[in-house]
């Protein structure tokens, strides 16, 4: 029989503050909890339309408006519309609405929808939506007074002597 000695240098250190896990949990359990923030991740603008996911959605762009073209097989109905709903101050989603239309707000929650970030330069306010010819068209105009975020309408010039 072989008998290995122990090693004298010990890799593994356990450290857990009992302490502070017990006052964790009772804040959890009295109910106080942290406020929520906003998080970077959560978009000002954004339009929900009550397609799945995956739908193909044309989107057009042009200087005054985004314009999105969805064909559907289903007759969405003539009373149909676009709403802004404000979800926290400063984030704001449009949502379709109409007699036919998936209602995602009355129903069970869905996250399974299709949804686009809208710039910064868009109204939500103004979007209109219409049925024609077997596709839904929204349509969500922008500031013309806004300039573009990301720079390409900016032209620096600089005098070297």
């Amino acid at each position: 029989m072989k008998v290995h000695p122990v090693p004298r240098k010990r890799n593994i250190t356990l450290r857990y503050d009992i302490v502070s896990a017990l006052s964790q949990a009772n804040a959890i359990a009295s109910g106080r909890q942290k406020k929520l923030r906003r998080l970077p991740h959560i978009f000002a603008k954004v339009l929900e339309l009550p397609f799945h996911s995956d739908a193909d959605v044309s989107i057009q762009e042009s200087p005054d408006s985004l314009r999105f073209v969805i064909p559907t097989d289903d007759n969405v109905g003539d009373n149909i519309r676009a709403h802004t709903v404000e979800i926290y101050p400063g984030v704001t989603k449009i949502v379709i609405r109409g007699d036919n239309v998936l209602d995602s707000s009355l129903g069970e929650f869905e996250l399974d929808l299709w949804r686009f970030r809208l710039p910064p330069s868009t109204l939500p306010e103004l979007a209109t939506a219409a049925f024609n010819d077997g596709e839904l068209v929204v349509t969500v105009p922008k500031d013309p007074h806004e300039e573009d975020v990301d720079g390409a309408d900016i032209v620096a010039i600089t005098d070297r002597c």
